[in-house]
């Protein structure tokens, strides 16, 4: 079981993988590290595990991607959240599972070959679940969405989970592990062979292995190892409104607006709404992040457009209702994370580069766990860092990324 300290001094330590960053991605690389048979230490700033971007997150995961590198980590992950009690031996560990599906909605006639034409890529990478609805067959299937609604690709294996219990049962199932929070890298040192330790706020750790988890600060550990990442971070936001279950479909799925980028899905309680601002810019890694006081306004308006229940929602809600967060979504030159050692600096790991960091994570973790033991050759990586020296950078066609 991996043991978690909360700022302790800990003097100078040795051990074979210091991870950086205590979000879901981090903590499940940890994981698969300790589960190799190394000495784990894992570094997070803040207070506790998943407590900024993975806590910001809205919780989902999905398999519909059009990118077989994306597509290959999302099934894969899948397979271990339906499996997730066995994976980190926790018979007891409720994180939630929700598979109520993905759904992606159009209501503009000539986009309808685009969704028929994304859900034979699917099928064609191993998704066989997603299925292509159109005119009546979606109607009857989900009868709250409004007549204009022409088509959709939805997938009913795809859904939702408890972040928060994901990323701490990854913490105490892992073996020779420790996580150390509270406590920020400060610098980290190389020499001849390469990475050689890890300078921090409460101790000094020799190593030869770091992966860089740090999720929207992940540019900034590059930059401690002397690696200009291509990374931008973007604001995104989110809404929680309290409201009455009688309020929402029994059942409904992840929901998605492909026309304003807007989607919404049960939440405890109530309902998480959002939309993504294609225009939103970057913006400097932060803790601290500012929302809009008229996000949640402009959100429950545009999942209305295709949803109109939710004017009833409108109708009945007051300030104290609402809810509004904010997180940072972390995007390369082609959208993809980062996976693999970076060949800049030996000993240096990258599990970063995420706006899709959460659905991701058990794979990613493994995948970097067997690059690192040799169970998996980089070349083989196609998610691997040295993919943009050697132009092979595409953006694909998924939706809503």
């Amino acid at each position: 079981m991996g043991n978690i300290y909360v700022g302790k001094e800990f003097g100078n330590i040795t051990a074979d993988a210091v991870v950086i960053g205590g979000g879901i991605v981090g903590t499940a690389t940890a994981f698969w590290l300790s589960k190799a048979g190394k000495k784990v230490v894992l570094l997070e700033m803040r207070d506790g595990l998943s407590s900024l971007t993975t806590a910001a997150s809205a919780e989902c995961f999905r398999t519909q991607f059009t990118e077989k590198s994306m597509a290959d980590l999302a099934m894969e992950s899948l397979k271990m959240f339906e499996n997730f009690n066995e994976i980190v031996g926790i018979p007891d560990v409720e994180i939630g599972l929700t598979q109520r599906g993905y759904l992606f909605v159009t209501d503009d006639e000539d986009m309808v070959p685009e969704l028929e034409k994304a859900v034979d890529r699917y099928h064609e990478l191993g998704v066989t679940s997603a299925e292509f609805l159109k005119g009546k067959a979606l109607h009857e299937k989900f009868s709250f969405l409004a007549p204009e609604a022409k088509a959709a690709t939805f997938n009913e294996e795809e859904g939702w989970f408890s972040t928060h219990e994901g990323t701490y049962a990854f913490a105490k199932g892992s073996d020779d592990a420790d996580f150390y929070m509270k406590t920020k890298v400060t610098g980290i040192q190389t020499d001849d062979d390469g990475i050689c330790g890890v300078e921090t706020s409460h101790g000094n750790i020799e190593t030869r292995m770091v992966v860089n988890c740090a999720g929207p600060f992940a540019a900034e550990i590059g930059k401690m190892a002397g690696v200009e990442l291509p990374f931008k971070t973007v604001r995104r936001q989110k809404a929680y409104i309290k409201t009455s279950a009688d309020m929402l479909p029994e059942k409904a799925p992840f929901m998605v607006d492909l026309i304003n980028h807007s989607y919404w899905r049960p939440e405890a309680g109530g309902v998480l709404c959002a939309w993504v601002d294609p225009d939103e810019p970057e913006t400097p890694p932060s803790e601290d992040l500012p929302t809009d006081w008229d996000f949640a306004a402009e959100s429950i308006h545009r999942v209305s457009r295709l949803n109109p229940f939710f004017e009833n929602i409108a109708e009945n809600i007051v300030a104290s209702d609402i809810d509004v967060s904010a997180g940072q979504y972390v995007y390369t030159p082609d959208d993809k994370p980062v996976i693999g050692p970076c060949d800049d600096v030996k000993g240096l790991y990258l599990n970063c580069g995420y706006w899709c960091g959460v659905m991701m994570a058990p794979a990613a973790g493994k995948r970097i766990a067997d690059l690192a033991t040799g169970k998996m050759e980089n070349k083989d990586n196609p998610l691997r860092y040295s993919r943009f020296e050697e132009g092979v950078v595409e953006k694909g066609a998924t939706f809503l990324k």
